[in-house]
């Protein structure tokens, strides 16, 4: 099945702006291909995420006036709170709003917590290349990097290692050859030098401030174990990404959270509900708490039979042992969502497995069966109104995304996802992941 990209896919160009640095006027967007119809614009002040405004675009540009303009009430309030600390405020000029502030921010740039950053990659070399390019921009003072190479079937990931930054000391590569990507991120905990482990991918743009507003949300309270980030959308050009985005909330707040063993008001499926405290495309933890624990479930997550689930999990073993999870919007990366059905359709069979099988594994273990069970009515009822709720998104975009059957795909892994994961987990053996190392045979670092 093809999708007609002729009868919809508008191109929503997606940017970011920080009104610390800009002046008023117009911000141009690229016009290299077919002309943006829109804008969709994560609003900044000195790297703190304020909000999500989509404004039209005219002429190649939309007007920084209307952004400001566009911002809601609780947006607004964050914002004068802000330029109150560095002097700042809002003024007209020709009748146009913007922001007066000075380029750097008056709060103190978070320090005192060392910062382990693993990626974890499979033959995609160039791909690859451009994350390491991004990271190495990346200037938090205690910062060191673990490039984990699963399961390689050739040299192409060392050679982008090796290309671009081989020569700084910061970056180690090690080889995981047991595949799966659960796998690979236990082998980046146990090489993990830092106080604190961040993962992300090899398919994502991270803010060059990334780390530090990291290290932000564990210092909102003592007991943070975790902080999770704003994982902005990078793309809207094609049906499927439109489709993605609308079935995904990872970018649809931009406001600090702090969640422990409380439940939110009226959020019946807490601390189960898929997607509320993020993703494993930007994430961190207390590399003592995350080890501790045990590490990433080797049944769950892709590359294995279940294709998914295991940073819910993780999320989920943070809270159950009496730690707290922190949502950190200022923490900022970017992913790009599948352009073509294919890539889709599997995305979506995946997260239908990854989602199911990380609930049978809790309903399988004596501490969380029974409080999961409780919560399995309510749970029934959210994925039974899936459809209506997709087709009410999708439909407002009159998108040729062939929805019912993505549905349907999603549906199917979540009929599998139980059995897949009692043949996953039949399969892992154990490993003890406090010490500093697995077996030194299984690990490769690159000469510098």
């Amino acid at each position: 099945m093809t999708i007609d990209t002729a009868i919809e896919a508008p191109r929503v160009w997606c940017t970011e702006v920080d009104l610390g640095g800009e002046v008023p006027g117009s911000l141009p967007v690229p016009s290299d291909e077919a002309p943006y119809t829109a804008a969709r614009i994560l609003v900044r002040l000195h790297g703190e995420s304020l909000t999500f405004v989509e404004r039209p675009v005219v002429d190649g540009a939309y007007v920084l006036g209307d952004v400001v303009s566009g911002l809601g009430a609780e947006a607004r309030a964050r914002l004068d709170a802000h330029l109150a600390e560095d002097a700042g405020s809002v003024q007209v000029v020709d009748g146009v709003p913007y922001v007066h502030a000075p380029q750097s921010c008056t709060r103190p740039r978070p320090t005192g917590l060392s910062m382990t950053v693993v990626v974890c990659t499979r033959g995609r070399g160039e791909a690859l290349r451009s994350c390491l390019a991004r990271l190495a921009r990346m200037d938090y003072p205690e910062l060191d990097f673990v490039i984990v190479d699963n399961a390689p079937t050739d040299d192409s990931t060392r050679q982008a290692f090796l290309a671009e930054v081989g020569e700084d000391t910061r970056f180690r590569y090690v080889v995981e050859p047991r595949p799966g990507l659960s796998c690979a991120r236990n082998r980046g905990l146990a090489e993990a030098r830092g106080e604190l482990i961040a993962y992300t991918d090899d398919d994502v743009t991270v803010d060059p401030q990334w780390a530090d507003s990291l290290v932000i949300g564990f210092l909102r309270r003592p007991d943070v174990a975790c902080v999770t980030s704003l994982v902005c959308t990078a793309s809207l050009e094609t049906p499927a990404e439109h489709y993605f985005d609308s079935r995904v909330s990872w970018a649809a707040r931009c406001e600090p959270r702090v969640y422990d063993s409380v439940a939110p008001e009226g959020d019946l499926l807490y601390p189960y509900s898929a997607g509320l405290f993020g993703t494993g495309a930007g994430m961190a933890f207390r590399t003592s708490v995350i080890r501790d624990l045990g590490g990433f479930d080797e049944a769950l997550g892709a590359g294995t039979r279940t294709a998914g689930g295991e940073d819910l999990d993780a999320f989920v073993m943070v809270l159950q042992h009496g730690h707290a999870l922190a949502y950190e919007p200022s923490s900022v990366v970017w992913h790009h969502h599948r352009a073509d059905l294919e890539g889709l359709q599997k995305q979506m069979y995946a997260y239908g497995t990854g989602l199911t099988a990380f609930i049978t594994k809790h309903l399988l273990s004596r501490d969380t069966r029974y409080a999961l069970l409780r919560r399995i009515p309510k749970g029934v009822a959210k994925m039974a109104a899936i459809p209506k709720a997709t087709k009410n998104s999708v439909g407002r975009q009159q998108s040729s995304i062939p929805s019912r059957n993505l549905l349907l795909r999603e549906f199917a892994g979540m009929a599998m996802g139980p059995a897949l994961y009692g043949i996953a987990k039949r399969r892992i053996p154990e490993h003890d992941l406090s010490a500093p190392s697995f077996a030194t045979d299984a690990t490769e670092t690159a000469s510098r």
